[in-house]
């Protein structure tokens, strides 16, 4: 989880945080390069206990960002980038309900990433019907859930994979 992290991460951040071209001074001359804004505020919100261990990985790639433990904040800065990482998304409830309670707070999709570790096809249909701009950063996405709400064929619930028990979906 730790390295899916790491390496989703970089990919949702990529093309997305606000940068500048600059000349950097080297003992040997100069050259042109981009550099990262660090003006801009950036929130990581991870979805515990699952998101906890994806944002390990991330907080190498992230490491300027603010984390938020224990869901969001009661506000959040006019520019400030939020990057939710969640272990699963099954139907997409719980990405929703952060979502709109974002949206409340004035954050629009433009300026959020999802980093998750596995999908499931039902979770993202809902997701993109209700949100169709937000962006999804996944390792993993199939194609159905069962009667019982584990993705299928799947690579197993993340967190029964690392250890943690939870309570299993109703």
């Amino acid at each position: 989880m730790e390295e899916l992290g790491r390496w989703l991460s970089y990919e949702a951040m990529r093309d997305w945080l606000p940068h500048r071209r600059d000349v950097v001074k080297t003992p040997l001359g100069s050259a042109e390069g981009t550099v990262i804004e660090t003006g801009v505020p950036l929130l990581a919100v991870p979805m515990i206990p699952g998101g906890l261990h994806l944002w390990e990985g991330a907080r190498q790639v992230l490491p300027s960002a603010e984390l938020c433990l224990g869901g969001l904040p009661e506000t959040i800065e006019a520019k400030a980038g939020v990057v939710l990482l969640l272990d699963q998304i099954r139907h997409g409830d719980e990405l929703i309900e952060l979502l709109r309670r974002l949206e409340q707070l004035k954050v629009e999709p433009p300026r959020l990433r999802v980093i998750t570790a596995l999908t499931a096809s039902p979770g993202l249909k809902r997701i993109g019907e209700c949100y169709p701009e937000i962006s999804i950063h996944t390792a993993c996405i199939d194609a159905d859930l069962d009667e019982r709400d584990r993705i299928l064929p799947g690579i197993g619930d993340p967190l029964q994979r690392l250890g943690i028990r939870t309570a299993q979906p109703n």
